[in-house]
């Protein structure tokens, strides 16, 4: 006799998420299999978690190898994975110290601290941080709070102060926002979450050079755009802007859950006592980590990413000439969102879902595409194949 999994949850879960009515029981590469044994291409990557996508060996291997030695200890005492992970980071990118944590939210949260004890010593006490309008920082309440979508905030009113959300890719707003009491500029170099949206051309060089002309910390959130997904290994790299601080997590544990902060020596101010984290930069996270992110760089997968990405965006390009209610294509790497002049998405979602593809409604106009990084043309010619049946059967669902 079968288990009803779906009974179950609604039995003993928190009704927090609207799932998909699939359970998914397995994960190799690019595909997913549900209990019932059919397979579906995964587009969401865990929500771009997966970028060398499921169950990769070289991370299963090293989950089994770590699991076997050393799983957790306190931060009390050194770990081998922890320091060879940290060293991987600070040499590949512009940063020099890292902290590592559990996941986004706690990475931006740590960030948002390192900058407040930054405001202490060097800004006269500033604490305030600029953020975008249809950002998305993590779901803790000081993260709600620099999250710009009132939709997330109005429930949990009041919410931490600190936070200015000025208008996104408007380098005026944050002129016009920074105060004696700023301490940093907090952005995504592309908005995820807020629908895949692209800044212009300088927008971010702008920022950086307005901190510091204001001596500003710029603080970049690359949880959802770090690890190759924008087709460079970080996503400030394509937009020749260093940030002071970076936050990573989502791919960065091919996986495992982990985050990571990330500062110049300028802006590492913490101190012992300052922060810490039961299960952060853990023996077994950080094998797991370490292992992905040395296989992404050695094998150059944002290349890969990178030309993957064009080749889709590419083929969506011709599928919205082909459909008048394709009203926008956009995105970089292999982040990409498709937009549509009503609200489709959770129609073609659906209907995605029952022909074998896994797909993100990011907006109720708007899928999300964010496949592993390893996806093949072939993968991309099966998938379209059925975004295209997908988007037949919504439209004329619509029309009916």
């Amino acid at each position: 006799m079968s288990t009803d999994w779906k009974s179950m949850e609604n039995k003993y879960y928190m009704f927090a998420a609207r799932r998909q009515p699939i359970v998914l029981v397995r994960g190799e590469g690019t595909k997913l299999w549900d209990e019932n044994g059919k397979e579906y291409l995964d587009f969401i990557a865990g929500w771009a978690v997966n970028n060398l996508g499921h169950c990769h060996p070289v991370i299963v291997e090293a989950v089994a190898q770590q699991a076997r030695r050393l799983m957790q200890t306190s931060n009390q005492f050194y770990t081998i994975p922890q320091l060879q992970l940290a060293q991987l980071l600070v040499e590949n990118s512009c940063l020099d110290k890292v902290f590592f944590c559990n996941s986004g939210a706690e990475a931006n949260e740590g960030a948002v601290k390192l900058a407040r004890k930054y405001g202490k010593m060097y800004r006269n006490n500033a604490y305030e941080i600029i953020t975008a309008l249809n950002s998305f920082h993590g779901r803790t309440l000081a993260m709600v709070s620099a999250t710009g979508q009132p939709h997330y905030q109005d429930t949990y009113l009041p919410i931490p102060e600190g936070f200015v959300n000025v208008a996104y890719n408007d380098i005026d707003a944050i002129r016009a926002a920074t105060t004696e009491k700023t301490v940093a500029v907090m952005l995504e170099v592309i908005q995820g979450e807020g629908g895949v949206n692209l800044p212009s051309p300088g927008y971010v060089k702008q920022v950086r050079r307005w901190c510091d002309e204001e001596g500003l910390l710029l603080i970049l959130d690359e949880v959802q755009t770090g690890l190759g997904r924008l087709g460079s290994l970080f996503g400030y790299q394509l937009f020749d802007a260093e940030p002071d601080i970076m936050t990573l997590a989502k791919a960065l544990g091919g996986g495992v859950p982990i985050g990571a902060l990330l500062a110049k020596e300028k802006a590492s101010v913490f101190a012992p006592g300052d922060h810490g984290s039961t299960f952060g930069g853990n023996a077994l996270t950080c094998a797991a980590a370490y292992a992905s992110t040395k296989f992404i760089i050695d094998h150059d997968i944002p290349a890969h990413a990178r030309q993957m990405g064009d080749y889709l965006k590419g083929k969506l390009k011709t599928m919205q000439s082909n459909h008048e209610f394709i009203r926008d294509v956009r995105g970089m790497g292999l982040l990409i969102a498709v937009e549509f002049n009503s609200d489709m998405a959770a129609s073609v979602v659906s209907f995605c879902n029952e022909g074998g593809l896994l797909l993100n409604p990011v907006r109720p106009n708007a899928i999300r595409i964010m496949p592993p990084l390893i996806v093949s043309p072939e993968d991309i010619d099966k998938a379209l194949d059925i975004l295209e049946m997908g988007l037949t059967k919504a439209a004329r669902g619509r029309a009916s």
